[in-house]
């Protein structure tokens, strides 16, 4: 009888799909504002998007870190900015094809308080971030996976810094 009432309890019990619920599937996922994301950029499974932390492959940019700091080298006009300083990271997903998409942004000073800066450094950093080409394909035993990356820049004074990670 027990037995019965538990088996009859958990058949009425219902499992919220994902556009059921008013909370994302995991802290920090990224869900799409049509204000602000490109709607053509597709995930080719948001129920599995891996975040960094859920890979152990190290930085996911062909040529690495290496290649990735030339295109800042190059792409970045800077020019001394006092009080220009802190921390811009850029979040963002990178889909199966390799395709980026949904970036946010967010700013903070050097004690780590939120900070917005000047829109010729914060707009810049994200327009290169768009169009940075080379990410690779986080690759699975069946096909490849969608996957979060971000993109920390340290800036003294508006000039770049390093870029983390």
């Amino acid at each position: 009888m027990a037995l019965a009432l538990l088996l009859l309890a958990l058949s009425c019990t219902r499992t919220l799909l994902p556009g059921d619920s008013k909370y994302l599937r995991m802290v920090g996922d990224i869900a799409f504002d049509p204000k602000e994301d490109d709607p053509d950029f597709e995930l080719c499974n948001e129920a599995k998007a891996k975040q960094y932390h859920n890979f152990n492959q190290g930085f996911q940019y062909q040529g690495e870190k290496q290649a990735l700091k030339k295109v800042f080298a190059e792409a970045y006009r800077s020019k001394k900015m006092p009080g220009e300083t802190g921390l811009i990271r850029i979040r963002f997903l990178v889909n199966c094809q390799g395709k980026t998409g949904r970036f946010r942004m967010m700013g903070m000073n050097e004690n780590y308080e939120p900070k917005t800066f000047h829109t010729s450094i914060s707009k810049q950093l994200l327009q290169i971030t768009r169009n940075l080409s080379g990410w690779k394909l986080l690759p699975n035993e069946q096909s490849p996976e969608d996957y979060y990356q971000y993109l920390i820049f340290k800036l003294k004074d508006g000039q770049l810094i390093e870029i983390m990670p």
